[in-house]
């Protein structure tokens, strides 16, 4: 617990606003990429590609708040992207 002080109790409150906040966002990245992921196993590149645009977009957000690193944000869209790509001989 933060010290007896407005702006250190002031501060300790936003913290936990903002641990949740992240938590929360982080989680839902977790479960469109898992998404993602499943129907690309399942054979549905169709319900893919409309999951894509929803990641696509969570990742983008969390990367300009900082919960994640621009790179990890690009790796995360490269990855996906290429998995989707069709393959050609």
């Amino acid at each position: 617990m933060a010290k007896r002080n407005k702006s250190a109790l002031k501060a300790h409150r936003q913290n936990v606003v903002r641990r949740a906040r992240n938590r929360d966002m982080r989680s839902a990245l977790r479960t469109g990429l898992k998404a993602i992921r499943a129907a690309l196993n399942a054979g549905k590149i169709d319900d893919a590609k409309k999951l894509l645009s929803a990641a696509t977009s969570l990742v983008d957000k969390m990367a300009g708040k900082g919960i994640i690193h621009k790179n990890t944000a690009g790796r995360y869209k490269s990855r996906i992207a290429a998995k989707l790509k069709p393959k050609t001989a």
